[in-house]
């Protein structure tokens, strides 16, 4: 479920600001549906977790209580308490819940080193939300049905495994 090699290429040149801006938008658009989605980590809000895309030059990096994503280069990224890594659409399924988590980390579809425990507790509220990234994102207005319609495909596509 990899990027097309050509999507990786055209990723690398990319500046960190805008993709950090964009990623920002759209946390800050899920959380607002999502009001709860941290509220479950308790103790684990706190912790530093970093997302690392196999197949894209950036690394994500979240600490729940302060509501923010800071986009790095991968072999830019500080110490986290938590470090999860796999293909873009890997990452983005196991958000929906669409995948299951343990299937993937046992076929090494998906690496989470670090707190396990707060991986977990990521994980169950990540669950108990029910995230739907195309419904999510999709803008409201005119353009909501035509948007959500393309990322329902987008994301389709990637599951299917069409995306390599």
């Amino acid at each position: 479920m990899r990027l097309p090699a050509i999507v990786q290429q055209l990723a690398r040149p990319l500046p960190l600001g805008p993709v950090e801006l964009m990623a920002n938008a759209a946390f800050h658009r899920v959380l607002h549906r999502h009001v709860r989605l941290f509220e479950r980590l308790g103790e684990h809000g706190s912790r530093t977790f970093a997302f690392v895309p196999v197949d894209l030059p950036f690394a994500f990096v979240v600490v729940p209580v302060r509501r923010r994503i800071a986009v790095l280069r991968p072999d830019r990224l500080p110490r986290t308490d938590v470090r999860i890594g796999g293909a873009i659409a890997t990452l983005l399924a196991l958000a929906e819940g669409r995948l299951d988590g343990d299937a993937e980390f046992f076929a090494r579809g998906v690496s989470v080193d670090g707190d396990m425990e707060a991986a977990l507790a990521l994980r169950n509220a990540m669950d108990d939300c029910r995230i739907d990234l195309a419904t999510d994102l999709a803008p409201d207005g005119p353009l909501r049905r035509p948007v959500e319609a393309l990322l329902q495909t987008l994301r389709s596509a990637a599951l299917s495994g069409a995306v390599r």
